[in-house]
Protein backbone atom coordinates (compact mmCIF):
# COMPACT_ATOMS: atom_id res chain seq x y z
CA UNK A 1 0.00 0.00 0.00
CA UNK A 2 1.39 3.43 -0.93
CA UNK A 3 1.86 6.21 1.62
CA UNK A 4 -1.26 8.10 0.56
CA UNK A 5 -3.52 5.09 0.86
CA UNK A 6 -1.97 4.10 4.18
CA UNK A 7 -2.62 7.57 5.57
CA UNK A 8 -6.19 7.51 4.30
CA UNK A 9 -6.80 4.10 5.87
CA UNK A 10 -5.38 5.29 9.20
CA UNK A 11 -7.73 8.27 9.13
CA UNK A 12 -10.74 6.08 8.41
CA UNK A 13 -9.77 3.60 11.10
CA UNK A 14 -9.55 6.35 13.68
CA UNK A 15 -13.02 7.56 12.71
CA UNK A 16 -14.49 4.06 12.77
CA UNK A 17 -15.51 4.25 9.11
CA UNK A 18 -13.97 1.03 7.80
CA UNK A 19 -15.10 -2.54 8.37
CA UNK A 20 -13.99 -4.27 11.55
CA UNK A 21 -11.90 -6.70 9.53
CA UNK A 22 -9.71 -3.80 8.38
CA UNK A 23 -9.25 -2.60 11.94
CA UNK A 24 -8.33 -6.10 13.05
CA UNK A 25 -5.84 -6.31 10.21
CA UNK A 26 -4.19 -3.13 11.47
CA UNK A 27 -3.97 -4.58 14.97
CA UNK A 28 -2.54 -7.83 13.62
CA UNK A 29 0.06 -5.91 11.63
CA UNK A 30 1.16 -4.13 14.81
CA UNK A 31 1.88 -7.43 16.51
CA UNK A 32 -0.70 -6.76 19.22
CA UNK A 33 -1.66 -9.53 21.61
CA UNK A 34 -4.42 -9.78 24.17
CA UNK A 35 -3.88 -10.01 27.96
CA UNK A 36 -2.90 -13.49 29.05
CA UNK A 37 -5.12 -13.56 32.16
CA UNK A 38 -8.92 -13.72 32.54
CA UNK A 39 -10.98 -12.10 29.80
CA UNK A 40 -13.77 -9.59 30.41
CA UNK A 41 -17.28 -11.04 30.14
CA UNK A 42 -19.51 -10.05 27.25
CA UNK A 43 -21.47 -7.75 29.57
CA UNK A 44 -18.41 -5.48 29.79
CA UNK A 45 -17.74 -5.35 26.04
CA UNK A 46 -19.26 -3.38 23.19
CA UNK A 47 -19.39 0.00 24.87
CA UNK A 48 -17.72 2.08 27.55
CA UNK A 49 -18.70 0.94 31.05
CA UNK A 50 -19.85 3.69 33.41
CA UNK A 51 -21.75 1.46 35.80
CA UNK A 52 -21.20 -2.19 36.59
CA UNK A 53 -23.88 -4.62 35.39
CA UNK A 54 -25.50 -5.40 38.73
CA UNK A 55 -28.54 -4.49 40.76
CA UNK A 56 -26.70 -5.04 44.03
CA UNK A 57 -25.80 -2.08 46.24
CA UNK A 58 -22.11 -2.20 45.46
CA UNK A 59 -19.65 0.52 44.51
CA UNK A 60 -16.17 0.24 42.99
CA UNK A 61 -13.34 2.55 44.02
CA UNK A 62 -10.81 3.36 41.32
CA UNK A 63 -7.73 5.59 41.21
CA UNK A 64 -5.82 6.93 38.22
CA UNK A 65 -2.07 7.47 38.58
CA UNK A 66 -0.18 9.61 36.09
CA UNK A 67 1.72 12.25 38.07
CA UNK A 68 3.89 11.94 41.18
CA UNK A 69 3.54 9.60 44.17
CA UNK A 70 1.86 12.06 46.53
CA UNK A 71 -1.04 10.64 48.51
CA UNK A 72 -0.50 7.04 47.49
CA UNK A 73 0.75 5.86 50.89
CA UNK A 74 -2.22 7.58 52.56
CA UNK A 75 -4.72 5.93 50.21
CA UNK A 76 -3.14 2.49 50.53
CA UNK A 77 -3.04 2.77 54.32
CA UNK A 78 -6.72 3.74 54.47
CA UNK A 79 -7.74 0.88 52.20
CA UNK A 80 -5.64 -1.54 54.22
CA UNK A 81 -7.07 -0.28 57.52
CA UNK A 82 -10.60 -0.86 56.30
CA UNK A 83 -9.83 -4.06 54.39
CA UNK A 84 -11.20 -2.60 51.16
CA UNK A 85 -10.34 -3.37 47.53
CA UNK A 86 -9.67 -0.78 44.85
CA UNK A 87 -8.44 -0.78 41.28
CA UNK A 88 -5.60 1.49 40.18
CA UNK A 89 -5.10 2.67 36.61
CA UNK A 90 -1.49 3.83 36.18
CA UNK A 91 -0.08 5.06 32.93
CA UNK A 92 2.87 3.18 31.51
CA UNK A 93 5.00 6.30 31.94
CA UNK A 94 4.09 6.35 35.64
CA UNK A 95 5.03 2.68 35.95
CA UNK A 96 8.41 3.33 34.31
CA UNK A 97 9.07 6.31 36.59
CA UNK A 98 7.83 4.72 39.84
CA UNK A 99 8.22 0.94 39.58
CA UNK A 100 8.49 0.40 43.34
CA UNK A 101 5.21 2.18 43.94
CA UNK A 102 3.44 0.23 41.21
CA UNK A 103 4.77 -3.01 42.68
CA UNK A 104 3.47 -2.01 46.12
CA UNK A 105 0.05 -1.16 44.71
CA UNK A 106 -0.10 -4.34 42.64
CA UNK A 107 0.68 -6.49 45.67
CA UNK A 108 -2.60 -5.40 47.27
CA UNK A 109 -4.90 -4.25 44.48
CA UNK A 110 -5.75 -4.79 40.83
CA UNK A 111 -3.93 -2.79 38.18
CA UNK A 112 -5.68 -1.60 35.05
CA UNK A 113 -4.24 0.17 32.01
CA UNK A 114 -4.45 3.95 31.47
CA UNK A 115 -2.36 4.12 28.26
CA UNK A 116 1.34 4.85 28.17
CA UNK A 117 1.54 8.61 27.62
CA UNK A 118 -2.06 9.75 28.30
CA UNK A 119 -2.98 11.05 24.82
CA UNK A 120 -6.42 11.80 23.39
CA UNK A 121 -7.29 8.48 21.75
CA UNK A 122 -9.64 10.02 19.20
CA UNK A 123 -6.58 11.71 17.69
CA UNK A 124 -4.75 8.39 17.20
CA UNK A 125 -4.91 5.76 14.50
CA UNK A 126 -5.75 2.17 15.41
CA UNK A 127 -2.06 1.27 15.20
CA UNK A 128 -1.13 4.13 17.54
CA UNK A 129 -3.83 3.12 20.01
CA UNK A 130 -2.54 -0.42 20.00
CA UNK A 131 0.98 0.83 20.67
CA UNK A 132 -0.19 2.97 23.59
CA UNK A 133 -2.10 0.13 25.22
CA UNK A 134 0.53 -2.55 24.70
CA UNK A 135 3.45 -0.34 25.74
CA UNK A 136 1.59 0.51 28.94
CA UNK A 137 0.82 -3.15 29.56
CA UNK A 138 4.49 -4.04 29.26
CA UNK A 139 5.56 -1.23 31.59
CA UNK A 140 2.94 -2.08 34.23
CA UNK A 141 3.70 -5.78 33.99
CA UNK A 142 7.44 -5.18 34.41
CA UNK A 143 7.06 -2.73 37.29
CA UNK A 144 4.48 -4.71 39.25
CA UNK A 145 5.62 -8.26 38.62
CA UNK A 146 1.94 -9.19 38.36
CA UNK A 147 -0.64 -9.83 35.65
CA UNK A 148 -2.45 -6.55 34.88
CA UNK A 149 -6.22 -6.67 34.65
CA UNK A 150 -7.92 -6.60 31.24
CA UNK A 151 -9.41 -3.21 32.09
CA UNK A 152 -8.58 -0.04 30.17
CA UNK A 153 -9.47 3.51 31.15
CA UNK A 154 -9.31 6.15 28.47
CA UNK A 155 -7.24 9.27 29.12
CA UNK A 156 -9.57 12.22 29.72
CA UNK A 157 -12.45 9.70 29.45
CA UNK A 158 -12.41 10.64 25.76
CA UNK A 159 -14.00 7.62 24.12
CA UNK A 160 -15.26 7.00 20.60
CA UNK A 161 -16.99 3.99 19.12
CA UNK A 162 -13.87 3.13 17.12
CA UNK A 163 -11.48 3.47 20.06
CA UNK A 164 -13.67 1.33 22.31
CA UNK A 165 -13.76 -1.32 19.58
CA UNK A 166 -9.98 -1.20 19.29
CA UNK A 167 -9.55 -1.65 23.04
CA UNK A 168 -12.14 -4.45 23.17
CA UNK A 169 -10.41 -6.24 20.29
CA UNK A 170 -7.19 -6.13 22.29
CA UNK A 171 -8.95 -7.99 25.11
CA UNK A 172 -9.76 -5.07 27.39
CA UNK A 173 -13.04 -3.78 28.77
CA UNK A 174 -13.33 0.02 28.63
CA UNK A 175 -13.91 0.86 32.29
CA UNK A 176 -14.85 4.50 32.73
CA UNK A 177 -16.78 5.88 35.71
CA UNK A 178 -20.14 6.92 37.05
CA UNK A 179 -18.65 9.97 38.74
CA UNK A 180 -15.26 11.66 39.00
CA UNK A 181 -14.70 13.40 42.31
CA UNK A 182 -12.75 16.16 40.51
CA UNK A 183 -10.38 16.09 43.46
CA UNK A 184 -7.52 16.25 40.99
CA UNK A 185 -8.38 19.91 40.37
CA UNK A 186 -7.07 20.70 43.84
CA UNK A 187 -7.69 23.85 45.88
CA UNK A 188 -6.42 25.95 42.98
CA UNK A 189 -9.32 24.57 40.95
CA UNK A 190 -11.85 25.47 43.62
CA UNK A 191 -12.15 21.96 45.06
CA UNK A 192 -12.07 20.73 48.65
CA UNK A 193 -12.01 17.21 50.07
CA UNK A 194 -15.63 17.64 51.16
CA UNK A 195 -16.72 18.78 47.70
CA UNK A 196 -14.88 15.85 46.10
CA UNK A 197 -16.56 13.41 48.49
CA UNK A 198 -20.00 14.89 47.79
CA UNK A 199 -19.60 14.33 44.06
CA UNK A 200 -19.01 10.62 44.71
CA UNK A 201 -21.76 10.32 47.31
CA UNK A 202 -24.31 11.99 45.03
CA UNK A 203 -23.56 9.36 42.36
CA UNK A 204 -24.10 6.31 44.57
CA UNK A 205 -26.25 3.73 42.81
CA UNK A 206 -25.99 -0.04 42.31
CA UNK A 207 -22.79 -0.72 40.39
CA UNK A 208 -21.43 2.82 40.62
CA UNK A 209 -17.79 3.31 39.67
CA UNK A 210 -16.05 6.19 41.43
CA UNK A 211 -12.99 7.73 39.80
CA UNK A 212 -10.34 9.35 41.97
CA UNK A 213 -6.71 10.31 41.42
CA UNK A 214 -3.49 9.81 43.31
CA UNK A 215 -0.48 12.02 42.82
CA UNK A 216 -0.36 15.78 42.48
CA UNK A 217 0.79 18.35 39.99
CA UNK A 218 3.70 19.23 42.22
CA UNK A 219 2.01 20.88 45.21
CA UNK A 220 1.75 17.61 47.17
CA UNK A 221 -1.98 18.12 47.82
CA UNK A 222 -4.13 15.08 47.07
CA UNK A 223 -7.75 15.87 47.91
CA UNK A 224 -8.95 12.40 46.97
CA UNK A 225 -6.76 10.89 49.69
CA UNK A 226 -8.59 13.14 52.17
CA UNK A 227 -11.99 12.43 50.60
CA UNK A 228 -11.65 8.64 50.58
CA UNK A 229 -12.75 7.98 54.20
CA UNK A 230 -15.66 10.40 53.79
CA UNK A 231 -16.81 8.55 50.67
CA UNK A 232 -16.55 5.11 52.26
CA UNK A 233 -18.30 6.18 55.46
CA UNK A 234 -21.21 7.62 53.48
CA UNK A 235 -21.45 4.63 51.15
CA UNK A 236 -21.50 2.16 54.03
CA UNK A 237 -24.07 4.21 55.93
CA UNK A 238 -26.34 3.92 52.89
CA UNK A 239 -25.90 0.15 52.76
CA UNK A 240 -23.31 -0.06 49.98
CA UNK A 241 -20.46 -2.55 49.89
CA UNK A 242 -17.17 -1.72 48.20
CA UNK A 243 -16.61 -4.32 45.51
CA UNK A 244 -13.49 -5.45 43.67
CA UNK A 245 -13.63 -5.01 39.89
CA UNK A 246 -11.96 -8.40 39.67
CA UNK A 247 -15.25 -9.92 40.85
CA UNK A 248 -16.68 -9.03 37.44
CA UNK A 249 -14.15 -11.10 35.49
CA UNK A 250 -14.70 -14.58 34.14
CA UNK A 251 -11.94 -17.15 33.68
Amino acid sequence: MDIGRRAALASLLAAGLVPCTAARAARAASGATVPSGPRPPASLLGSEIRRLPTSRKVVALTFNAAWDEAGIDTVLAELRRRGLPATFFPTGAFADAHPGTVRTIGAAHGLGNHSYSHPYFQDLSTTQRVQEVRRADAAIRTASGTEPLPFFRFPYSATTRASVTDVNDLGYAAIEFTADTNGYLGPQGGMTAQAAAERAIDALAPGAIIQMHVGSNGDGIVLDAEALPLIVDAAESEGYTVVDLRDFLVA
